[in-house]
Formats: structure tokens, C-alpha cells, sequence
């Protein structure tokens, strides 16, 4: 338990194709039954998670005050929104060219080969939309009408729910990811999954690349400087948050490479801790190009399956869940792999993800954890410089 959850997910990943290939069908059946019941109890935590974190992540952005919040909020919101949309766009022109969409593979609970022993139903106590529209509405009424003690009962119930991703979904996710691999293994399918995970993970390696440029050019516009020298000064904010994975503990890194940039000094002192909650265009970025290469990956050519996900091409709705996505990611920082724990319920609401395919996405988000991280803090270096500049015209 002291390992790494990267690394715990990578030996799951290996012991599940290796052991797979020999062990006889019974082992099999006996793990798709435990992730049978992992698979419920998630189910059973996303409504309480999207109320425990979103709720009081709401609240305490709503709490602010002033034209700086606004502007910073606005700019963060908006930059998330286009490296969701620039990642759709790169996603459904690059995926399709790398990975095989005329054969549908199936996860665990699809898989009638190894089909469980037996089921447990944990019926979730509100559907996930719900809880999205609850938390709305509490997070903005605390905000607006200062309710402190329901703003602190809600902090508690966050602790509650921290606690049991900490200590249940975390833990167990390597064991989930080994039964979903060995099932695969035995299935004879693990090799195109993995043969495109890793695809996937250079081509979202090479897309936040990309994206960063993109930021710092047009923050260079605005502040009629060198883009290239801008995003240069970030570089140890952004090997910082390759190190540390955590946006929060790069903050004193990123904000002394912002002041260098020229920023003043209390436009970056208010910006760039606030962008460490509410700016996450890294973390967008990977879950939207994830999520496509999974609905590519197991096949959405014919609808008329129970199993069968949406069309990644239909923009509508893919943008619907980027508009969804730009405001959930509010409450990702503070908590382990709060960005995809944060995502699972529009994943599920929206895209109609079911657990198994939760754990992929899951599981390709922490194989890049870094990379996003690192992404999102540096971003957060260019909108401080477009704050200051519009700050200082004014």
C-alpha cells in the first residue's frame, strides 16, 4: 500500500495479461464477481462524491468578491472549456486513424464467457444528475446567503467522502484493474487494449504540449511579448508539477516563475492559487481524449446494444459534457485523482459510462497524472499574465 497507485496499477495491469493467459476459468469468474461488487459500490458513491466535493467546491468559489474573481473565474472557466473542445477536435481526426473501431472489445461486465458467480445490487440513493443540480443549488445558495454552519457541515461530509475514496476506491482500484486485465487476458483481447493505451497516452502527451504553446502565444499577444521567453520562465513550475503531481504543492514554485514574468506582485498572489482550484485544462484535456478513445475502443457502430456507448462524433452532446466538465473540475484539487473522481458522474450521466469503463478512463488518467498536472499549473501562468495586463489598461 505504500507503492505508488501508478505503479500499484501497473503491476495489476501486468499480473492481470500474464495470469490470464493460464489460469482457468473459475479464477476468473471469482474476480468478476468481486469487481461485480466494486462495480456496484461505485455506483453507490459517485452521487455521494459529486455532492461531497462539488457542493462546498461551489461555495467557496461563490464566496469571493470583486471584478478580479469574476475576470480570473471567467478566463479559467473559458480556457478549460477550449482545451476540452481542442482535445475533442484532435481526438476524433487522430484516434480513429490509431485505433481498430470495426472490433468492438468488451470489458468484464459485457463478457458472458466469465460470467460472475453472482450479483450484489447497492441501488445509489440519488441518480447522478441529481446530485449534480443538488450540489449547484447548495454550493450557490451557501455562497450567497453565507450559511456558515451549512457550509461546515458540508466541509465534514467532503472529509467523509475524501475518506472513503482514500480508503476504498483508491485501494481497491488495483484489484479492480487486475480483474478487468485478467478477464481480457483470458478473452484473448488485453493486447489491442493496451497496444492503444499506449497510443493514446502519446498522442495526449503530445496534445498538452501543444496546448501550453497555444496559451502562452496568446498571452503573448495580449502583453506584446516573447511567448516563447514567457513560457521558458515557467519551466520549473511545470518540472515541479512533474515531480509533485499536485497543483496545490507547486503553488510557491509557480507563483515566483509568474512574478518573474513581470505579473505584480498581488494580481499573481490572488490568481495563481485560485487557478490551482478552478483552472484545469491539462486535466480536461485527458479525460475528453480519453473518454473518446474508449468509446472508439469499444465500438459504437451499432447502437441497437445495451452495451453500445454514444457517438464520439456527435459534437452536441461531447460538448455538453465539456461544458459539464469545466465546472465539475472545480472540485478535483485536494483529493486523490480528483479530476477523474470528480468526472465520473458525467461520465456516467452524460456519456453512459458504466463502472468498467469508469476504471479505464481511471486507470489511462493516473498512467498521465503528471503530465495534466503539470499542464494545468503552467496554464495558470498565462491567464495571471492576461489578468495583469487587462489590470494594469484599466
Amino acid at each position: 500500500m505504500k507503492l505508488p497507485l501508478l505503479l500499484r496499477i501497473l503491476i495489476a495491469i501486468t499480473l492481470g495479461v500474464l495470469l490470464g493467459l493460464f489460469v482457468p476459468d473459475v479464477i476468473v469468474r471469482g474476480m468478476n464477481t468481486l469487481c461485480g461488487i466494486f462495480d456496484q459500490m461505485l455506483k453507490f458513491l459517485i452521487p455521494l462524491i459529486i455532492v461531497g466535493l462539488v457542493t462546498p467546491a461551489i461555495a467557496d468559489v461563490g464566496r469571493g468578491a470583486g471584478k478580479m474573481l469574476a475576470l480570473t473565474a471567467l478566463m479559467a472557466y473559458g480556457a478549460t472549456v477550449f482545451s476540452g473542445v481542442f482535445s475533442y477536435a484532435c481526438s476524433i481526426n487522430i484516434f480513429p486513424s490509431l485505433i481498430d473501431t470495426h472490433q468492438s472489445l468488451s470489458l468484464a461486465s459485457q463478457d458472458t464467457q466469465f460470467a460472475p458467480y453472482f450479483t450484489i445490487e447497492i441501488p445509489p440513493v440519488m441518480p447522478v444528475m441529481t446530485a449534480l443540480v443538488l450540489s449547484f443549488l447548495l454550493g450557490l445558495g451557501i455562497a450567497f446567503f453565507g450559511k456558515e454552519g451549512l457550509k461546515k457541515g458540508f466541509d465534514e461530509f467532503k472529509d467523509i467522502v475524501t475518506l472513503a475514496i482514500e480508503r476504498v476506491i483508491i485501494p481497491l482500484l488495483p484489484l479492480y484493474v487486475f480483474g478487468l486485465f485478467l478477464d481480457m487476458s483470458a478473452a484473448g483481447q488485453v493486447g489491442a487494449v493496451i497496444f492503444a493505451f499506449i497510443q493514446v497516452i502519446i498522442v495526449i502527451f503530445v496534445l498538452t504540449a501543444i496546448l501550453l504553446m497555444l496559451q502562452y502565444t496568446v498571452a503573448g499577444i495580449i502583453t506584446r511579448r516573447n511567448p516563447i521567453r514567457l513560457f521558458v520562465t515557467m519551466l520549473p513550475a511545470y518540472f515541479t508539477a512533474l515531480g509533485t503531481s499536485s497543483s496545490a504543492a507547486t503553488i510557491p514554485v509557480t507563483l515566483r516563475q509568474t512574478i518573474r514574468n513581470g505579473v505584480d506582485e498581488n494580481i499573481a498572489s490572488f490568481v495563481i492559487p485560485l487557478c490551482a482550484t478552478i483552472h484545469l485544462s491539462g486535466s480536461t484535456l485527458k479525460i475528453v481524449a480519453c473518454a473518446v478513445a474508449i468509446m472508439l475502443l469499444q465500438g459504437t457502430a451499432d447502437p441497437t446494444l445495451e452495451s453500445a456507448l454514444p457517438s464520439p462524433y456527435d459534437f452536441p452532446l461531447m460538448f455538453g459534457f465539456i461544458l459539464m466538465l469545466g465546472i465539475t473540475m472545480v472540485a478535483a484539487p485536494g483529493v486523490p485523482g480528483g479530476a477523474i473522481m470528480a468526472a465520473l458522474g458525467i461520465l456516467s450521466s452524460i456519456l453512459h459510462f458504466s463502472a468498467d469503463q469508469q476504471a479505464m478512463m481511471i486507470t489511462l488518467y493516473i498512467a498521465m497524472d503528471s503530465f495534466g498536472t503539470a499542464c494545468n499549473v503552467t496554464g495558470d501562468g498565462a491567464i495571471a499574465l492576461i489578468v495583469d495586463k487587462m489590470k494594469r489598461g484599466n
